[in-house]
């Protein structure tokens, strides 16, 4: 197969930047990582509490740095600040010609301020300011719930220049919200002098969980009709997202702001690995491309992809009707939309806050061992 009909060319080439839900020490230091860049048209990455804690679990890649941070008596959360964002430095150095060939579009590598401030605006920001002056690269993007305290954290990151990744989006009510909170921050950054070309964004929706949660509750009620809708909202709702996406943009305040420099809060297909197995696995890839988006996959679903995915062109921009037809016909079958987002939000940060747990607990373990 040529690069130019591998699939992962052909979503290249239509507009879709392909980042790796994934990020390890081992990946760095063993090419791995560049070598995804060189193979697989992966032109950034995204990391989370979840990922760091499956790392560092596993391997020895990390020994060294904690034995050094042992002998300097560092406290676990001292040692986790270090050796996530030596991780995040080190591999925005391998996309920084990705960085630089993009205008500062692609080749980022994202990293989360801690779930347990997922409400607490003021730590979110002081946070943020933290990681990104500790990695101390530009192509570095914070990830920011976009719980409502999340908002003015959004906000006012942006607003010092700060580029975010606003995770764990779930309505389209909310979408709206985080983009009025990047613009309000664009705003606040251009009264203050700041170069707002410098400053991207990108608004992570996440597509397999709101189908995994409404998926079940069509089970339960089981009729033939309810069965009809199975693994049609993930989809749906994203494709919707990118609505809300060209609108948002092709407003006056917007257009405004992009003439003085600015660029768009781009939409990111986060959580694209299918969870049913009798789904397609490239299901959330082939569905949602389209120009100007970003899809975050695990290895798993790139993988699937350049193997046998089928893009066939923007599956997205035609598809509004038919999408809110498929959302209309799962309200009327009793399912709350607006309950199964709230759910789905509040369950999100519950799992970044355990997997931030076990990465304390493993890396209080390993300084433990290394004394």
């Amino acid at each position: 197969m040529t690069n130019d009909t591998n699939p992962l060319a052909v979503l290249s080439a239509l507009g879709v930047s392909i980042w790796l839900d994934d990020l390890s020490r081992e990946r760095i230091v063993s090419g791995g990582l560049k070598n995804l860049i060189d193979t697989k048209h992966v032109v950034g990455v995204t990391t989370n509490p979840t990922i760091f804690a499956g790392a560092l679990a596993k391997g020895e890649a990390y020994d060294a740095q904690v034995a050094e941070l042992a002998a300097a008596g560092a406290s676990v959360t001292e040692a986790v600040f270090e050796i996530t964002t030596d991780d995040v430095a080190n591999a925005c150095d391998i996309f920084s010609p990705v960085y630089a060939a993009s205008s500062g579009f692609d080749g980022r590598v994202s990293i989360e301020v801690e779930p347990g401030l997922a409400h607490d605006a003021h730590g979110t920001i002081e946070q943020g300011k933290l990681l990104h002056a500790k990695v101390g690269r530009e192509n570095v993007m914070i990830k920011v719930p976009a719980t409502v305290e999340g908002l003015e954290a959004i906000t006012a990151l942006t607003a010092v220049g700060v580029s975010v990744n606003v995770t764990l989006i779930f309505s389209l009510e909310r979408h709206r919200a985080v983009i009025n909170a990047y613009l309000t921050g664009l705003e606040q950054a251009k009264e203050s002098g700041i170069d707002l070309s410098k400053i991207h964004s990108v608004a992570s929706f996440f597509v397999s969980r709101v189908d995994t949660e409404i998926d079940k509750r069509l089970v339960t009620i089981g009729t033939p009709e309810a069965i009809a809708m199975k693994s049609k909202a993930g989809v749906a709702n994203a494709q919707l997202a990118y609505q809300v996406y060209e609108q948002a943009f092709d407003s006056e305040r917007a257009k405004g702001l992009i003439a003085a420099g600015a660029n768009k809060q781009r939409p990111l297909w986060a959580s694209t690995g299918v969870k049913d197995p009798t789904l397609p696995d490239t299901l959330y890839v082939t569905e949602l491309a389209v120009k100007e988006v970003v899809n975050t996959m695990p290895e798993k679903t790139l993988d699937a992809t350049a193997d046998h995915g089928v893009i066939h062109g923007d599956a997205v921009t035609g598809s509004y009707e038919t999408a809110n037809a498929d959302l209309d016909a799962i309200a009327a079958l009793g399912i709350s939309y607006d309950d199964v987002t709230a759910l789905l939000e509040k369950e999100g940060v519950e799992k970044f806050i355990v997997s931030w747990n076990e990465l304390l607990d493993t890396v209080t373990a390993a300084l433990e061992a290394a004394k």
